[in-house]
């Protein structure tokens, strides 16, 4: 078959979505099939059609962006300046995807709403489309709206994201989850059929990730005499790094023979630093910044922690458990599917600083409960992670789908 995996997103890009489209190009292409990537360019600036290095810049789109902009300018929701940006950069998107070739494939496999509402629009005769659905988009963006970015234009804005929601959910002729919870939240709140949806587990390329760790690299060292807490991932509010500062805080009042590593960037890495430095916990914390070596960091780490607010299936979880650490997360989301409480890790309510800092305390205090749970995390993701079956469990989707109608 002849597979284009697209996104919205910006490729490439360090995170969950952009590794999962790349394992899934190397799995499918060592079985025979031709992949071919899509995504956005920096800054949302072009369409970059990967697989040629072909980009499509929105600039030379602008009056037939600005032209389909005004047909939509009387719809309440496009007063918000979100919206506005959102909007005009999706039908960019859409323009620039229209002007491929996209009738040579088979299958086409979107990665999120904004993507599978533009593919959708262009009522494509020949591909198939199939969705796989990373996260509730208008989840985050509400919290962005409403939290974040306040105007007296927020609430009426959120209404572009659940409409959004409904459509990128609903217009392929598949749609894949990863967890049950993503597909209650579609069901009960943005109304899309049962039959629609599909539950599938991201495959992982475990030997891959496992082979990057080199047990003689010596240039990333321990502190003696103390443990690792480990956080990977993007430093926005929705992270809830700022609630696991707060429980650290707590925390070195009754232990202190750790040291968390912070690995990553994002918009709060000032505020976060601040808020570490106010703790008085500079000799504590360690910001790495963004970096490529996750494995070697993993491989040091005594503990790995996600304290999310909002969150679906994330790979640093998937990661930590295949090198089998033991793991705290909060119960946002999907993590309760990821981490069975008590046996592959710790489960705390999410934004409950004191429930955090117990199950850190509870851990550091007790090496050998650590590596219980670490070693159950390791079987069970070895085994629940597979690349291979999850690629097996897609292509008979795709091969259903294409033998349809």
């Amino acid at each position: 078959m002849k597979i284009l995996l697209a996104t919205y997103w910006i490729v490439p890009h360090v995170g969950g979505v952009w590794n999962y489209m790349n394992q899934l190009k190397s799995r499918l292409e060592s079985l025979g099939h031709e992949v071919d990537l899509l995504g956005y360019g920096e800054m949302h600036k072009y369409t970059y059609f990967v697989s040629e290095e072909k980009k499509i810049h929105n600039d030379d789109l602008l009056e037939e962006i600005n032209r389909r902009l005004a047909l939509k300018q009387h719809i309440p929701y496009m007063a918000d300046p979100v919206v506005v940006y959102c909007e005009k950069h999706r039908i960019g998107y859409e323009i620039a995807i229209s002007s491929l070739d996209l009738n040579k494939y088979d299958i086409i496999h979107t990665q999120d709403v904004f993507s599978t509402t533009s593919f959708g629009n262009l009522k494509l005769s020949r591909p198939k489309l199939i969705a796989t659905l990373h996260g509730s988009v208008a989840h985050e963006m509400k919290d962005h709206l409403l939290y974040e970015h306040v105007t007296a234009t927020s609430q009426i804005g959120c209404t572009y994201f659940d409409e959004l929601e409904n459509r990128g959910a609903t217009a392929a002729e598949v749609t894949i989850v990863a967890n049950n919870w993503l597909k209650n939240i579609l069901i009960n709140e943005f109304h899309v059929p049962s039959e629609q949806l599909t539950v599938l587990h991201y495959g992982f390329d475990t030997d891959s990730f496992l082979n990057r760790i080199d047990t003689n690299d010596l240039s990333i060292t321990k502190p003696a005499g103390k443990q690792v807490i480990l956080f990977t991932g993007r430093l926005v509010g929705l992270k809830g790094v700022h609630i696991l500062i707060e429980a650290l805080k707590q925390l070195r009042g009754s232990i202190s023979n750790w040291e968390c590593w912070i690995v990553g960037e994002g918009e709060k890495l000032t505020e976060l630093k601040l808020q570490a430095a106010e703790a008085g916990l500079e000799d504590f914390v360690v910001f790495f910044g963004s970096r490529e070596d996750i494995p070697q960091l993993l491989s040091k780490a005594d503990i790995y922690v996600l304290p999310s607010m909002i969150e679906n299936q994330p790979l640093s979880v998937i990661e930590a458990q295949i090198v089998g650490k033991p793991i705290i997360v909060s119960d946002a989301g999907g993590l309760p599917e990821m981490v069975n409480h008590g046996i592959t890790g710790l489960v705390v309510p999410k934004g409950n600083v004191d429930e955090l800092r117990n199950s850190l305390y509870m851990l550091l205090a007790n090496k050998q409960y650590q590596n219980f749970l670490g070693a159950n995390a390791r079987n069970w993701g070895l085994e629940h992670w597979s690349l291979e079956r999850g690629v097996e469990k897609l292509l008979e989707i795709y091969r259903n789908i294409s033998l349809a109608n």
